[in-house]
């Protein structure tokens, strides 16, 4: 089951990975792979390292096309995402990949630089995500279990979107997801 199960993620990386990601100039499997290593480089935990390569599985398992968020779709990528990952990892993966977009809006909210940062597919998604947080949503996150994981994660996904940045493989960063996968 568990050689099946990473078989079928890296496969899933590699085949619908080639993607292109939103309005950037990079693919799913490049901004992946470079949120994968920004938390690797951070020196955050493989659970964190997993979720980061993981965090937009959604949209690999969807089939709306490339660009949902063009066509004014929100894809909900996060919940498709924490979906397809439940039952074979444990929260320490799964809620920060179900929170990440909660997390975007959370920064927006509570950081009055953030949404200045954002790119511009980060933008888009983020009108049909509804918007930045309030200070009651606020405070509602912060009393989540992985909310800090959550916002790491969001952070190291916007760093990812960066044009002929090398990475490691996919390979590389397997063993982080095998030493994820729940008992």
């Amino acid at each position: 089951m568990t050689q099946a199960l990473l078989a079928d993620i890296a496969r899933r990386l590699d085949v619908n990975g080639q993607h292109k990601y939103g309005l950037s100039d990079i693919n799913q499997i490049q901004h992946a792979l470079q949120a994968a290593w920004l938390a690797e480089q951070a020196g955050d935990k493989p659970s964190l390292i997993a979720a980061a390569l993981l965090h937009d599985i959604g949209h690999m398992v969807h089939d709306l096309g490339e660009n949902p968020a063009a066509a004014g779709i929100d894809d909900q990528h996060e919940d498709a995402g924490h979906a397809f990952l439940q039952g074979h990892f444990g929260p320490d993966v799964t809620e920060p990949v179900r929170l990440h977009v909660a997390a975007k809006r959370y920064l927006c909210g509570k950081e009055a630089d953030y949404f200045a940062k954002l790119s511009s597919d980060s933008v888009l998604s983020l009108s049909l995500q509804g918007g930045p947080m309030s200070a009651a949503e606020i405070a509602e996150f912060e009393t989540l279990p992985y909310w800090q994981d959550a916002v790491k994660l969001r952070r190291f996904d916007e760093g990812a979107k960066v044009k002929g940045l090398a990475t490691p493989t996919i390979a590389h960063f397997m063993p982080y997801v095998a030493q994820s996968i729940a008992a």
